[in-house]
């Protein structure tokens, strides 16, 4: 079994594989298009099985559920600039400026997690409970990715 923390790390180093490629397209094209919803279905999915796995341990432990707040609150506006994104013109200097607004917050959310959160909730956690989120995570994210799919982050996905 992978614990919660390695699982988490892996996903962020897609994402951040994921944001270097949206970064290098320009303009309206399919692989803009395409790049950007991949990463806003997988993100999306991550955060909600996160949420669902590590994050509602934390916020039952009083040691770190000012931890788990922050970290929830960032999702969310993670979540309104992803659908944001998808109401912009993907041709436009508005989206480009968008879409590094949200990729800085989301690496720096990232990083914080990694750095501080993950670190913090480690020393609290014992490996077995940590792989149990482990495979509590890995059990909700691919049902969380077919939500995200028919999802818009509030946006006008058709």
């Amino acid at each position: 079994m992978t614990d919660i923390f390695s699982i988490l790390k892996s996903d962020h180093d897609l994402h951040r594989e994921m944001l270097e490629k949206i970064a290098e397209t320009v303009g309206d094209t399919p692989e803009r298009r395409d790049l950007f919803e991949a990463f806003r279905v997988e993100v999306t999915a991550h955060a909600a099985a996160e949420e669902q796995s590590l994050y509602a341990t934390m916020l039952g432990a009083p040691q770190l559920q000012d931890d788990g707040r922050h970290s929830v609150a960032e999702h969310k506006e993670i979540d309104d600039l992803l659908g944001e994104l998808q109401q912009t013109d993907l041709a436009s200097g508005a989206w480009l400026t968008k879409f590094k607004e949200m990729r800085h917050r989301y690496e720096h959310h990232i990083d914080e997690e990694e750095e501080e959160m993950f670190p913090a909730a480690e020393k609290e956690f014992s490996k077995a409970k940590s792989e149990e989120l482990g495979a509590k995570f890995d059990r909700r994210k691919p049902a969380e990715i077919k939500v995200a799919e028919t999802s818009d982050n509030g946006g006008d996905k058709e």
